[in-house]
Parts: structure tokens; C-alpha cells; sequence
């Protein structure tokens, strides 16, 4: 793609010169962070203000130039690159508009990252729950553009969930000014909606109102071995059922993953002297302190008892809770180490059919290439699970960089048969634009490209991502 000289010089004189990238520091904005998808573009813009955004986006739209909207540049499907396109970041849009504890809310602007937005509830006492492995990088309009999910799904939602309202620029330079804090606002189409996981598609998300929600006083935290993925699921009801709405995380992992972050990370202690099949993360969480303890330990006597659970070990500290928790966010970095590609299915299907998923994946896996190794973990009662697929440790790693297309098929194949989705929250960018077409309802497809048109005629916000052009 080569946009014309004059309409780049054009869009350079217009900009603020604070917002104009240089080369220099242009590699963050390029590079994606796997190296799997390379960038180019011939200009970076990244204004501080959204008048500013809206005046470069008029000027864009007028003379047909292609923007890809950029945040943190952490996304996992190729989302945020570009072939050619004008790059807006929203990385110096930092502004704290209002925070009010009374009424549970914090409006954002999209450049602050999603960790400085959860310390930001901390200092009045208050809990922005979106929580993933990127979050000290990845800001708050890529979050919400991708419906980011994270570990804390089962107990507050995804990153729509935790939404009120929001500002955002049209691709023709229109600043729709949706910034409401009302809990309830029944006046209409809920248009949010179409912007939260719309991937940049079809305008940038400038600001957000975020929910906050009561800080709590005490976690249990616990590690477990299970006999099964099937164990796994009746001790998520059992879990559920008993602790009156305190679960707040129920992750699940095999042994694969487990064993591969103990491998890559050694300085890690092994949770568990047992060694299982299954494990899983679970937390629990109260405004109250004093009582929680003696509920999670109700529960966990109970699985034991009912021979859902063979071994175990309770957080008896901070330190000991966050020491297991490192054990799963370092899942990601763990296969990064490792010298094979991999396969990486962010996927979801209903809870009661994660065991029988496992256990076909599993097997088609296998018996395609019995070298392979499985990584599985992911957010069990949210249903959404992470199957990711290592070659062969003895190589030869471009052979099976060569079959990594048919394997994620295959396991498709299977999570739609179950009636799951082929993104759970990562999203589909370049990666699963193609397969979409093929695996969503016609109709539903039909109004996803019918709204496109609407807001986007000319199709220049982030092409090729989400849809086929």
C-alpha cells in the first residue's frame, strides 16, 4: 500500500509536532511484540487530545488515507499492525477526566495503561478488576476495543462489562461524546457496544467510563491437584454454590503448561508435590475479613471428602498467593522461551463441555503428531480456555511451523461442533479474519459488514482486521 506524498505532508502539517512519531522511536509502533507481524507506514501520529485526533481524522477521511488505530501494541492477532496505513496511537491520550468513589466510577482517557488504571481505583479504596498478563503495558482504549477478558471474568465480566460510557472519534472526524455515568440509560441502541470489541473498525475510543467496585479486604488463594478436567468442573459448581458469590477466579491448567513454567523459570518453587493431569488456580475474595478463610477451607474439605481434589496447599500469605499466581502469568513467556513455534487457540466453549474438549483436542492432537506438546490453561469458569500446541522438542522446527494452520483448524473444528467460539478474548485482527467468514452465521456476518458500511463507507479504519474487505 503507498499513500501519495501530499496527502502525508498534508496530515504532518496539520499535526501537532509533539505528535508526529519520529523514526527514531517508531520501532515500538512497528514491531509487534512476537515478531509475528511485521509493521509498516510512512507516518505515526499520536495526538494528546481528542479535538486534535478529530481534526487529523477529517483530514484523513477527506483524502482517503487508511488508518490503523494503535494502542499498547500488545495484542495477540495482529490487530494492531500495519501494511502501509497512517498509525494513530492514543498512547499520549493520559488525562484522568473524574474519579468519584461515591458513585463507583473512573473516566479515563485511552492512552493510561490498564495497571495505572487499576492503582488509580486502589488510592480511593476502590477495584478496577480487569486484570491481564500485559496490563503494565496495554492501555485502556486497546483493552476495551478488544473486549479484553483476563482472570477475573467469573466474578465481574469482561472489559464491555465494566463500561458505562464512552467518547469516540468517527472515521469521517465525528466525536460521538457517549461519556455518561448512568447505571441505567434504557433510551435506545446501547452504542458502546458496537466500539467495545469493534477492533478500531469502525471509529478510536478516546475515553471511558469504567465501573469500580469495593475494594476487598481479604483473599484465599489455593492451588490444587484434580484427577480430572471432569473434577475440575464439579468443584467450579461446588465452589460456586458455597461461597455466596466470593469466587472470584477458577483457573485451570494440565500438566503440560505447569511443567513447562517450572522448566523455564526454575527459580520458581513446585506447588505441589503431587503431580497430576489437572490442576487449578482458585481465588477467593470478601469485603470482610474474618470469614473468608473458614469458607474457602469449608469448600475445599468438602471436594476433598467428595474426592474431587487429591492435593492442595492453601496461601498462608501474600507472598505464597502471589507466588502461585506467577506460575500462571508466566504461561505466556514460558512458550515464548521455548525454541518451537506454537499453536495458540484462544478459545471458549460452554463449561459443562470443557472436559469432552479437552479430551478430543488432546487426541487429535496426538494422533496428528504424537511429539507434539500441549499447553492447556485458561479461566474455567468463564469457559474460555487457552490451547496452545509446541512441536516436537527435537525439532525440526520448520516443519511444524509448516502444519501450525492445520493443527488450530483441526482444533476449531472441534470447539465449534461443541458450540464454542474460536476467540474467547484475544479477539480476530489478521489472525482469524479469514476463518470468521467460515465459522460465524451468515446473517450475523451480513449485519457485522452492514454496520461497517454505515460508519465506515470508504473502509479506511484498520483494514484487513476483523473483516474481510
Amino acid at each position: 500500500m503507498t499513500i501519495p506524498a501530499e496527502h502525508i505532508e498534508a496530515l504532518r502539517a496539520l499535526a501537532d509536532p509533539k505528535s508526529i512519531v519520529p523514526e527514531d522511536a517508531a520501532g515500538t509502533h512497528l514491531e509487534e511484540w512476537r515478531g509475528r507481524w511485521p509493521g509498516e507506514s510512512p507516518l505515526i501520529l499520536a495526538p494528546s487530545a481528542t479535538e486534535e485526533l478529530s481534526r487529523l481524522m477529517a483530514e484523513a477521511y477527506r483524502r482517503g488515507v487508511p488508518m490503523v488505530p494503535q494502542g499498547g501494541h500488545t495484542g495477540l492477532v495482529g490487530g494492531g499492525s500495519a501494511k502501509g496505513e497512517v498509525i494513530i496511537s492514543t498512547k499520549r491520550m493520559r488525562q484522568v477526566r473524574d474519579v468519584s468513589a461515591e458513585g463507583f466510577t473512573m473516566t479515563l482517557e485511552a492512552g493510561i495503561t490498564l495497571q495505572e488504571a487499576q492503582e488509580l481505583a486502589r488510592k480511593d479504596d476502590r477495584l478496577f478488576p480487569l486484570s491481564i498478563g500485559a496490563e503494565g503495558t496495554a492501555n485502556i482504549g486497546g483493552v476495551l476495543s478488544t473486549n479484553a477478558g483476563g482472570v477475573h471474568v467469573l466474578r465481574y465480566g469482561n472489559a464491555r462489562d465494566l463500561v458505562l460510557g464512552i467518547e469516540a472519534v468517527l472515521p469521517d472526524g465525528r466525536i460521538w461524546k457517549g461519556l455518561n455515568q448512568l447505571r441505567k440509560n434504557n433510551t435506545g441502541y446501547d452504542l458502546k457496544h458496537l466500539f467495545i470489541g469493534g477492533e478500531g473498525t469502525i471509529g478510536i475510543i478516546t475515553a471511558a467510563v469504567l465501573k469500580t467496585y469495593p475494594r476487598p479486604k481479604e483473599h484465599v488463594t489455593a492451588m490444587l491437584a484434580l484427577p480430572s478436567p471432569e473434577h475440575a468442573v464439579k468443584l467450579l459448581s461446588l465452589a460456586q454454590a458455597r461461597s455466596g458469590g466470593q469466587l472470584g477466579s477458577f483457573e485451570v491448567m494440565n500438566d503440560g503448561m505447569l511443567e513447562l513454567v517450572l522448566h523455564q523459570f526454575p527459580d520458581l518453587p513446585r506447588p505441589l508435590e503431587t503431580k497430576s493431569g489437572t490442576y487449578v488456580l482458585m481465588e477467593f475474595s470478601s469485603g470482610q475479613e474474618g470469614t473468608l478463610r473458614e469458607t474457602a477451607e469449608g469448600i475445599l474439605e468438602t471436594a476433598f471428602e467428595e474426592e474431587l481434589v487429591i492435593d492442595g496447599t492453601v496461601a498462608s500469605s501474600e507472598a505464597q498467593a502471589e507466588a502461585l499466581w506467577t506460575i500462571r502469568h508466566n504461561a505466556s513467556e514460558a512458550m515464548k522461551k521455548d525454541p518451537s513455534p506454537c499453536v495458540k487457540a484462544d478459545v471458549s466453549v460452554p463449561i459443562a463441555a470443557i472436559p469432552e474438549f479437552l479430551a478430543k483436542a488432546d487426541a487429535k492432537v496426538l494422533e496428528m503428531e504424537p511429539g507434539a506438546r500441549i499447553i492447556s490453561f485458561g479461566h474455567m469458569g468463564d469457559g474460555n480456555i487457552h490451547y496452545d500446541i509446541l512441536g516436537p522438542a527435537e525439532g525440526p522446527h520448520d516443519k511444524w511451523k509448516a502444519r501450525m494452520a492445520e493443527f488450530e483448524h483441526k482444533v476449531h473444528d472441534i470447539v465449534v461442533e461443541l458450540g464454542g467460539s474460536i476467540s474467547a478474548e484475544h479477539g480476530i485482527g489478521q489472525l482469524k479474519r479469514d476463518e470468521l467468514v467460515t465459522r460465524k452465521d451468515p446473517v450475523e456476518m451480513d449485519l457485522m459488514r452492514t454496520i461497517k458500511r454505515s460508519l465506515d463507507p470508504k473502509g479506511l479504519m484498520n483494514p484487513g482486521k476483523l473483516l474481510n474487505p
